[in-house]
């Protein structure tokens, strides 16, 4: 009876260990970070600058039992996040596979890297081809519209106003008093209307008359809300005037048109915008004839195909390559 007892005390023990090894492996892999697989995939091809960004890139990341999958975007990058209990260091295989781009399988490890991925054409574009017969584009000049804001000065506001107050009575914590909290003071305040669809500019507010050094405009209260401004004012003292003056401009927003000037790579061509920018379009001369053609929202051009992507400061960044049969001259 007592080797019993003793064996059922040791199977508790040795199950109570298993299940604390079981709680603190458990925890770990709930605390750990999931691993990300960073990467960007483009062109293959000795010159740097011709290493294009792909996209619509079909990515499979397969670790042990896990298959996850991601698609390029515009600027070629994809990022893959895998599930909590896959470890640092397992045995990775990516599969790449593009339409017009040889499939590619590259064996790595998962970890805290950047994998930078370069695809093979499956073969050389008509616009690369020497000896193709192709429509030259020359002379690439990129159009766009941005908005500016110009104000017209359309006369002055002026406005006297008092603050009627009795100089040297105590204030007794009667709000208003003076900055030190001794006299009681007065406020007063005067408003000026600009007219619809004008706007005040350069305020201007003094005092000018009466004991000015025992008064203040009260910071914040130039208020501005459309064509309206409000001023006002403290006197500690006795009566005091104050002049309140501004200039009146009316706003115009109006469209300029700006241009800039793409770099060309191999068969595209990239160029950078401001997030103001609107209606881009592309001017080109087409086998020597010069063509305006408008990109639009969707990024249609008959001789290549482009695709954007918005910075980080909002501008955006586009990229257009040529359709088979063109080549830049």
């Amino acid at each position: 009876m007592a080797r019993s007892w003793i064996s059922d005390i040791s199977i508790l023990v040795l199950l109570s260990l298993l299940g604390v090894i079981a709680v603190v492996l458990l925890s770990g892999v709930l605390q750990r970070k999931p691993l990300t697989l960073a990467g960007a995939i483009m062109v293959e091809d000795t010159d740097a600058r011709k290493q294009l960004p792909i996209a619509g890139v079909k990515i499979s990341a397969v670790v042990g039992t896990v298959n996850d999958s991601a698609i390029s975007d515009s600027s070629g990058s994809f990022r893959i996040t895998l599930p909590k209990y896959v470890r640092r260091g397992e045995a990775l295989t990516f599969n790449f596979e593009a339409a017009g781009y040889k499939p590619l399988m590259v064996h790595d490890y998962a970890g805290d890297k950047l994998y930078v991925v370069r695809l093979t054409r499956a073969s050389v574009p008509p616009s690369l081809q020497p000896n193709h017969p192709r429509v030259s584009i020359g002379n690439i000049v990129v159009r766009y519209s941005v908005k500016a804001t110009a104000t017209v000065n359309v006369g002055s506001a002026v406005k006297a106003f008092e603050v009627v107050n009795q100089g040297n009575v105590p204030c007794n914590g009667k709000h208003p008093c003076s900055p030190d909290g001794k006299w009681k003071a007065a406020v007063g305040s005067a408003t000026l209307d600009a007219g619809t669809g004008n706007e005040f500019r350069n305020v201007r507010a003094s005092c000018i008359a009466g004991p000015c050094p025992f008064t203040e405009i009260n910071a914040g209260t130039q208020e501005q809300r459309g064509s309206t401004l409000k001023v006002s004012a403290t006197d500690w003292s006795d009566t005091a005037t104050f002049l309140v003056e501004a200039e009146v401009v009316h706003p115009m927003i109006s469209n300029t048109n700006r241009e800039s000037y793409p770099v060309i790579f191999g068969p595209a061509l990239n160029f950078t915008l401001p997030a103001s920018a609107g209606g881009v379009s592309i001017q080109a001369d087409v086998n020597g004839e010069s063509i305006i053609f408008p990109l639009g929202p969707d990024l249609i051009l008959s001789w290549a195909e482009c695709n954007a992507r918005t910075t980080e400061n909002d501008s955006k960044v586009y990229r257009c390559e040529l359709k088979p049969g063109f080549r830049f001259k």
